[in-house]
C-alpha cells in the first residue's frame, strides 16, 4: 500500500475532506491556504486564497460546487469549487472552529470560539445556491450559546432541525438548530476534550475521539455509546470506513512532547480498529509527528492522513484489504 505524499503546505495539517464522488481532497492547514486535490494522482488542482490565520476547517457541498471554511481570522467563507474564487465572508468577533454543511446543502452550521470576553457560539446560516452564490444574508438563521463546557466540533444530525455537538470537557450534545435547546445530552461521553465527529453515510451513528485517549462510536437518537476503541496516545481523529467494519483512528502526543520520545512511542501511526469487535486490526506508519485529521474515501477504495508535518498521505488499499474477511469465515450479505 504505497501512499502518495501530498506536499502542498508548509505548516500542520487542520482538516482534509474528500468530496462525496471522492475524486477530489481538500486540504486545510496552518498555513492559511487550502488545497484541492486528484484523489487517484495526487496531483494538486488549485488553491482557495483569502484567509490570512489558521485555516482550522472545512467542508465541501455534495454537488461539488460550493466550499465552505473557518479560520483564525475571525471570518467564515463560501467559495466556488471549481474557479476558486471566494463568493462570500462572513465575519465574527473570535476565531471559526469548525463548519458542516447539512445534508441538502442548504444550511451551514459553524462554532465561534470563546475568546476575549466573547462566549463560544454555534450560528446556524441559509446558504442561497440560486445564481453564482455570492448574494448571501449575512444575519444567521439562529444563533446561540450553549452554556457550561464549550463546543469544539459539530455537524447536522439524522433531522435536519437538530445539531451535534462535542464538547472541551467530553460532552456530547444535541441541540435544536432554531431554537437553541439542548434536547439530548451525554456529559460522560468522553472523560477529556472532544477532538473529531464524523458522522456514518446515513447520519444514524457518529464516531468521536478525543484527548482522553479512546474513540467511541455514538447512537445519534440516543447518544449511548455503542463501542469503545482505548489506545495509549491521545487521539486527534478518528473516521468510519465505508464497505468495511473498521474505525481509523490518528493521534499521537501534542508537538511540544515530541521531541523527548522515538517515533515509535510517539504513536505516529494511523490505527485501524474493528468496529464491531473493538480489537486493533493494524497500523499504517508513515508521518513525522503527530496524526491531525483523517478522511476515509466515500466509496472505501483509499483513506488520507493530514499530520503536524505539513504533508497529507494518501494510501489506496490493496487487493488484499479487500479480500479480507473481517468477520471470520460469516459472508455479509449487503
Amino acid at each position: 500500500m504505497r501512499p502518495i505524499l501530498l506536499q502542498g503546505h508548509e505548516r500542520s495539517l487542520t482538516q482534509i475532506k474528500f468530496n462525496r464522488e471522492g475524486d477530489l481532497l481538500f486540504s486545510c492547514s496552518k498555513d492559511h491556504v487550502i488545497n484541492v486535490w486528484f484523489t487517484d494522482n495526487g496531483e494538486r488542482l488549485g488553491t482557495y486564497d483569502g484567509h490570512n490565520g489558521t485555516v482550522w476547517t472545512i467542508d465541501v457541498d455534495s454537488q461539488s460546487r460550493f466550499l465552505v471554511s473557518g479560520s483564525a481570522d475571525n471570518t467564515m467563507r463560501l467559495w466556488s469549487v471549481e474557479t476558486g474564487k471566494c463568493l462570500y465572508e462572513w465575519e465574527f468577533p473570535t476565531a471559526v472552529k469548525r463548519v458542516a454543511f447539512s445534508e441538502d446543502d442548504d444550511q451551514v452550521v459553524c462554532i465561534t470560539e470563546q475568546r476575549m470576553g466573547h462566549q463560544g457560539a454555534i450560528r446556524v446560516f441559509d446558504i442561497n445556491r440560486e445564481g453564482d452564490g455570492t448574494d448571501q444574508s449575512s444575519e444567521p438563521i439562529s444563533f446561540f450559546n450553549p452554556t457550561g463546557s464549550k463546543a469544539v466540533v459539530c455537524a447536522f444530525a439524522h433531522d435536519p432541525s437538530l445539531i451535534i455537538t462535542g464538547h472541551e470537557s467530553g460532552k456530547v450534545a444535541l441541540f435544536n438548530a432554531k431554537t437553541g435547546e439542548e434536547v439530548q445530552g451525554n456529559t460522560r461521553a468522553h472523560l477529556d476534550q472532544v477532538t473529531d465527529l464524523q458522522l456514518s453515510p446515513d447520519r444514524s451513528y457518529f464516531v468521536t475521539s478525543s484527548k482522553d485517549k479512546t474513540a467511541r462510536l455514538h447512537d445519534t437518537r440516543t447518544l449511548l455509546v455503542l463501542k469503545t476503541y482505548s489506545t495509549e496516545t491521545p487521539l486527534n481523529s478518528a473516521a468510519i470506513s465505508q464497505g468495511k467494519p473498521y474505525i481509523l483512528l490518528g493521534g499521537g502526543q501534542d508537538a511540544m512532547s515530541v521531541t523527548t520520545t522515538s517515533l515509535r512511542q510517539g504513536k505516529f501511526e494511523t490505527r485501524f480498529w474493528h468496529m464491531v469487535l473493538e480489537e486493533e486490526v493494524g497500523r499504517v506508519k508513515g508521518h513525522f509527528g503527530p496524526v491531525n485529521t483523517i478522511a476515509v474515501h466515500p466509496k472505501g477504495t483509499c483513506y488520507a492522513s493530514g499530520g503536524e508535518d505539513g504533508f497529507v498521505r494518501v494510501h489506496h488499499f490493496d487487493e488484499s484489504y479487500f479480500r479480507a474477511k473481517p468477520y471470520g469465515d460469516l459472508e455479509i450479505e449487503d
